[in-house]
């Protein structure tokens, strides 16, 4: 699927205060100090590190940029904008003049996972390592979409598995529940997609999955149960053939 939303960031330089972490270091432009070299560190008395850096670094330390697909933003925008009178409101007053475009760009945003590859996040960091014990990232924050009313649910996400000679970058893991989350989802599905993505491509002794989420479309609507908690697992390998092995990844997400 073409990729809509994407976002790019740039990490060029960071300034650290030696004592404190607070106050911003002293930069000094190297056509402004004695002495030649491109970057040198010294410190000034204060407990401020002084940074050097040559004419060239002049960006700042992070940038994000965001770029959505103009063609798609300008359609959805079109189509609320219809919404919003047929709603009965007036989508020319003041509060509503850029609204449509704001929800084509959010709908892009929480929709971002369909242009993203999961098996893809974990090969780009697979490591060789004998490490044969479980491994646990637990409370990954979830966003997600409910199909059924495009309304969000909100939760977290435990996932651990038993490496077989492979383990991956334990960020790749909130990536990939992160890929999976951002689209229209059911969270059954969702539970599902997550351990098969990591069961695939990093071909562990076993996964497990469990997700709690609170699902805006019970809460604010319908039923309206506000206090109402969903949860879901999906096991493979040890995990499933293993009642010890499936309780000690209970026990530890409690």
């Amino acid at each position: 699927m073409p990729q809509r939303y994407a976002k790019k960031r740039d990490i060029l330089r960071f300034l650290y205060k030696f004592a404190d972490l607070v106050s911003p270091s002293t930069i000094i432009p190297e056509s402004g100090r004695p002495g030649g070299g491109s970057i040198a560190d010294r410190m000034d008395g204060t407990g401020t590190l002084i940074i050097v850096l040559t004419e060239t670094s002049t960006r700042m330390a992070y940038e994000k940029k965001e770029i959505y697909d103009e063609g798609v933003s300008e359609g959805i925008a079109l189509r609320v904008r219809e919404i919003l009178a047929l709603l009965g409101e007036d989508p020319d007053r003041e509060g509503l003049l850029k609204t449509p475009m704001r929800v084509a760009k959010s709908l892009q945003f929480l929709t971002q996972g369909y242009s993203q590859d999961g098996a893809e996040l974990i090969k780009a960091a697979l490591f060789d390592e004998k490490y044969r014990q479980m491994v646990l990232v637990k409370d990954i924050e979830l966003y997600s979409m409910c199909e059924h009313h495009m309304l969000p649910f909100i939760g977290k996400c435990h996932v651990a598995y038993i490496p077989d000679g492979k383990i991956t970058g334990l960020s790749k893991i909130a990536r990939v529940v992160e890929t999976y989350a951002r689209r229209l989802q059911v969270q059954e599905r969702l539970t599902v997609q997550i351990r098969d993505c990591i069961q695939q491509a990093l071909r562990p002794l076993g996964v497990a999955v469990v997700i709690e989420a609170m699902h805006t479309c019970m809460c604010v609507r319908g039923v309206q149960k506000s206090n109402a908690i969903t949860t879901t697992s999906a096991f493979s390998g040890a995990f499933l053939s293993s009642a010890r092995t499936r309780n000690e990844f209970l026990n530890l997400i409690k």
